[in-house]
């Protein structure tokens, strides 16, 4: 019984990650070898590979680190003795996508915020420009120092503010 085998192209396809970065990838030790056809000379890929390539690139997409990587890699393998090492490993990385996704909201925010400031010139509305514009100032300014501190509260915008008093 023959066990399925991939080519590199078939393995960039399944996984998401470019022929280059597996390339890379192995060069670097984070895959292991990949059995090369007696013939062809060209990389074979075993079902254990791609499994492996596949949770790879799901940590890259979170956007773990190459170390974090190869640490969660070789701590997998040892149960519940590497479980401590994995869950902050984890949990590290979470903190992380937590931050970028303040950081992501602010941005969004400071969007909204300009198209609101913009809404408003084009109706010629002089005071919900000066409101929208001191925000937005204070929103570039949280924005320029780093807004890991901020929360989606100290953000909320002018428009909001408004659209929940009209709704009251």
């Amino acid at each position: 019984m023959d066990k399925k085998l991939y080519t590199i192209k078939e393995v960039a396809k399944l996984s998401g990650l470019p022929e280059s970065t597996l390339r890379y990838y192995e060069s670097i030790g984070l895959i292991p070898p990949i059995r090369r056809g007696a013939s062809s000379k060209q990389r074979e890929y075993s079902e254990h590979d791609l499994d492996l390539v596949i949770a790879i690139a799901c940590l890259s997409a979170t956007g773990m680190s190459i170390d974090a990587m190869r640490s969660y890699l070789s701590n997998r393998l040892r149960g519940a003795e590497g479980a401590t090492v994995q869950i902050e490993l984890l949990e590290t990385q979470q903190d992380k996508l937590h931050e970028e996704a303040v950081r992501l909201a602010a941005r969004r925010e400071y969007v909204a915020t300009k198209i609101a400031f913009w809404k408003a010139v084009r109706s010629g509305d002089s005071v919900e420009v000066k409101t929208i514009g001191r925000h937005a100032r204070r929103l570039a300014g949280a924005l320029q120092q780093g807004i890991s501190s901020l929360s989606t509260h100290t953000l909320k915008s002018p428009v909001d503010d408004r659209s929940e008093r009209e709704n009251v």
